[in-house]
């Protein structure tokens, strides 16, 4: 079971990490291009805020999250080029304060949500400490984008796991954001933590099958990297397309990233 104290606590930690890496960078340097196309290391950021700014609405006034909610267009590119607008327009060092901002108050409002209340949310309503682990794929996926930009490989640690127990909640999304019908199978994933640990879910004898390191697994589903220049292996036809299309997050697909884009990366696993 996730503690919501814990993950909180790990969404704090992984964005004071990301923090320090934004934090001296040179105004100039904020324009630089990431890995997502026509988004610069400011979009990420800028991201980042509008997303922890509504959950700490979320979690701190849920019938003014669902009015603006209700007022979202059908459009999904217009909703996120309008919510990253107000902070894109200001100087990098009050974007910064503005994310640091909405960090803090995200992670506030969703400790003193009450654990087993169902918060309102984008699709569906969670949980606080599910909506947490929300965050911390958030700050691993925008992050991770913000790395590759500035050419840093982060040092990643167990506290992944929160991602990766999101990513096994969440593995039909690849399916539905393609209109695919969803297998009727059980996955069983074994995956090597940072720490060397074993994270097994899904049944013992399943004929389904992923195997692979565990920063991997996240690198898969926030879409970061392909499964070319992964270490991920699948057992069973169903599992081997689930490498294709694994998604952890609702919405768009998008292009994601191309074979070989990161080889140098890969080559760490082989």
């Amino acid at each position: 079971m996730t503690r919501p104290k814990e993950v909180i606590s790990d969404f704090v930690t992984d964005g004071e990490e990301l923090d320090r890496a934004v934090a001296t960078l040179r105004p100039e340097q904020w324009e630089l291009p990431t890995p997502a196309p026509g988004w610069t290391i400011a979009h990420q950021v800028a991201h980042l805020t509008a997303t922890f700014n509504l959950a700490a609405l979320a979690a701190s006034d849920p019938a003014a999250f669902t009015r603006l909610a209700n007022g979202l267009s059908d459009d999904f590119a217009k909703n996120v080029e309008d919510a990253l607008a107000p902070y894109l327009a200001k100087p990098p060092d009050e974007l910064l304060t503005h994310w640091r901002g909405s960090r803090s108050s995200a992670a506030n409002a969703l400790l003193a949500a009450p654990p087993e209340e169902m918060l309102p949310w984008l699709v569906n309503p969670l949980p606080p400490a599910i909506l947490a682990a929300a965050g911390v794929m958030e700050l691993f996926a925008h992050g991770q984008d913000i790395f590759d930009a500035l050419g840093v490989s982060p040092a990643r640690t167990d506290r992944i796991r929160h991602l990766v127990a999101f990513s096994v909640r969440t593995w039909t999304f690849g399916y539905v954001a393609r209109g695919l019908p969803v297998p009727d199978v059980a996955f069983r994933f074994e995956l090597v933590a940072p720490s060397g640990a074993l994270w097994t879910y899904g049944p013992a004898d399943g004929d389904q099958t992923i195997r692979g390191p565990a920063v991997d697994f996240c690198l898969l589903t926030t879409r970061r990297r392909h499964r070319a220049d992964l270490a991920l292996r699948a057992v069973g036809a169903d599992a081997d397309h689930w490498l294709d299309i694994a998604q952890a997050y609702r919405g768009p697909a998008g292009a994601g990233r191309r074979p070989g884009q990161f080889a140098t990366t890969a080559a760490k696993h082989t």
